[in-house]
């Protein structure tokens, strides 16, 4: 019976026998587009798909504990960042407490790497693991695998998984809620290990022994003091809490908790950030108010796609006629870099960070004001992008 069950799929070709392979457990890569292009490969997204992967190929193995600051702890392998909108206090001898100038970046924060590394390997393990997976090229799961391993497994230079040192202010904190935002490319890193599967190179010794990790981070974020803090933020940073907790969530199979995240959002956060234009009271309290403004956008459609298994639609406000995401996303259309935004952006030519959620809004919609609004505002697709919606692939 194997036998005529081979040939059976040998007469029916490869795309049969793709069709019988498990859908790939992702959360902000659409499922249905990566298996489509599997099925059916587009030479000119292969085309990026291998460019990313090749040029991820280059990353070394990465650890936080190559930092030269050691946390309170004593632990190099605690994460540990500055914040970076608080500067050396001008009025005190020893420069301290910090004090806060919003939008403008102290370089001190260039001296501790874990942010920087922490995102690093999570770009470069998704644009690998997307390679291998639709390329089957061993080489890429070979080295997703290793970056994976020794950011997070490996016991002489894995992170712990919490964030209690992250963004401290000098002479206030060892460390806040608001550093949570740092480590919102774990969900990044959820994807790229949902295509990792099948690999020869991922172990189901790895699958566990990540599992085992990032259900110790999602015990931290859900119940300790910083991860509460954060949770609460109503701007941003509660959204971009929402999205590192669902996506974790869905990974470790708490889709009730996914579920409950996502009517949080849709019930209380979303109709409490946008008013009737959809403006966002709490980013146009910023410095840089577009650019948060888009921020806050990036983080609901992240959001959105990762809940849409759970059968919530975040683009659909909690009642009919109330504003939500299109709304906020059709606020800011109006102003691309021929026309100014009217509140405050010290940073100037940022019209682009509108793309992230322009791209994934012109997608999920399939309206063409959106799509005209991607030409506008110059946003670039990529291979990620073409995949976050099955109509990008076909």
């Amino acid at each position: 019976m194997r036998f005529i069950a081979c040939v059976i799929l040998f007469a029916l070709g490869v795309p049969a026998l793709v069709a019988q392979a498990p859908k790939p457990r992702v959360f902000l890569i659409n499922a249905s587009a990566l298996i489509h292009e599997k099925q059916h490969p587009n030479t000119d997204l292969l085309k990026l798909v291998r460019k990313d992967a090749d040029a991820a190929l280059q990353t070394p193995p990465l650890t936080i504990t190559v930092k030269t600051k050691t946390p309170p702890s004593g632990d190099k392998h605690d994460y540990m960042s500055m914040a970076r909108y608080w500067w050396p206090n001008p009025n005190t001898k020893d420069h301290l407490p910090y004090v806060r100038h919003d939008g403008l970046s102290n370089p001190e924060i260039k001296g501790i790497t874990d942010h920087e590394l922490l995102d690093r390997v999570a770009a470069s393990s998704r644009a690998l693991a997307l390679g291998w997976y639709l390329t089957g090229d061993e080489r890429y799961a070979a080295h997703a695998t290793l970056l994976l391993r020794t950011f997070f497994l490996d016991k002489a230079t894995a992170m712990n998984p919490n964030l209690e040192f992250a963004q401290y202010v000098a002479g206030v904190n060892t460390g806040r809620g608001t550093g949570v935002l740092d480590a919102r490319g774990l969900s990044i890193a959820v994807d790229a290990v949902g295509m990792l599967a099948g690999s020869k190179s991922w172990t189901p010794e790895d699958q566990a022994a990540l599992q085992h990790w990032f259900g110790e981070y999602y015990t931290w974020l859900t119940t300790s003091k910083n991860g509460k803090e954060e949770a609460a933020a109503a701007n941003n940073h509660g959204s971009w809490y929402a999205v590192q907790a669902a996506s974790i969530a869905m990974f470790l199979s708490k889709t009730d908790d996914a579920q409950k995240i996502a009517e949080r959002v849709r019930d209380q956060r979303i109709p409490s950030q946008f008013d009737a234009q959809g403006m966002q009271k709490y980013e146009l309290a910023r410095t840089n108010s577009f650019s948060y403004s888009a921020f806050n956008l990036d983080a609901l459609t992240n959001l959105a796609a990762i809940v849409a298994p759970t059968g919530i639609d975040l683009y659909k406000p909690v009642k009919p006629g109330a504003p939500g995401i299109l709304t906020g996303v059709d606020a800011l259309l109006p102003y691309d870099a021929q026309h100014p935004w009217p509140h405050d952006q010290i940073s100037k030519g940022k019209e682009d960070s509108l793309c992230p959620a322009l791209i994934r809004t012109a997608a999920h919609t399939q309206d063409a004001k959106y799509a005209e609004a991607e030409r506008r505002f110059d946003c670039k697709q990529t291979a990620v992008t073409l995949l976050e919606s099955p109509t990008r692939s076909n």
